[in-house]
């Protein structure tokens, strides 16, 4: 799928993969961005035990489906994260 230059090649069989991969990587962004969010309030003491539980519950029930996106399209969470080149890796190596 990925050429030595990193670039992404489509071919008729796996487009809905890689469609997916962009899609997931995107969600996976945003997913990551929420949660430093939500981090960052729940140090400040801006949420009710209600609302963390509701964030917290809602954070985990996210990351559960993308595992299982993940899995029926055979990616792993390595996948998601495109390298940019100069900038380095879209998403951040934990």
């Amino acid at each position: 799928m990925e050429r030595a230059n990193g670039r992404i090649e489509l071919d008729r069989d796996t487009v809905e993969r890689d469609l997916m991969r962009l899609v997931l990587t995107l969600i996976e962004l945003l997913r990551q961005l929420m949660e430093r969010q939500a981090l960052r309030r729940f140090d400040q003491g801006d949420l009710s035990e209600e609302q963390e539980e509701r964030i917290g519950l809602t954070l985990m029930l996210l990351a559960e489906k993308m595992d299982e996106l993940r899995d029926r399209y055979g990616l792993s969470p390595e996948d998601l994260n495109i390298d940019l080149g100069p900038l380095g890796p879209l998403l951040p190596r934990d």
